[in-house]
């Protein structure tokens, strides 16, 4: 079963432009196996918190590389 994290951080992703392959790399597994616990077939213990800390990772690290761009 799908849970309401999932969607929620799925709809994050979208407006910040980061894929299920950002995601993977930066938790440090394959794309399917992203996909497999956003759609719900795998629910490994602690994945929500690890997932949105590795999305506020991509963020802040992408913001932080925008902001440091010489003009």
């Amino acid at each position: 079963m799908v849970e309401k994290w999932t969607g929620h951080l799925v709809g994050e992703m979208h407006n910040e432009r980061v894929t299920y392959d950002d995601l993977a790399e930066e938790l440090g597994v394959g794309k399917p196996y992203v996909s497999m616990i956003l759609n719900g077939k795998r629910n490994p213990p602690g994945i929500k918190e690890r997932m949105e800390e590795a999305f506020q990772r991509i963020v802040q690290r992408r913001l932080a590389e925008a902001t440091s761009l010489p003009e």
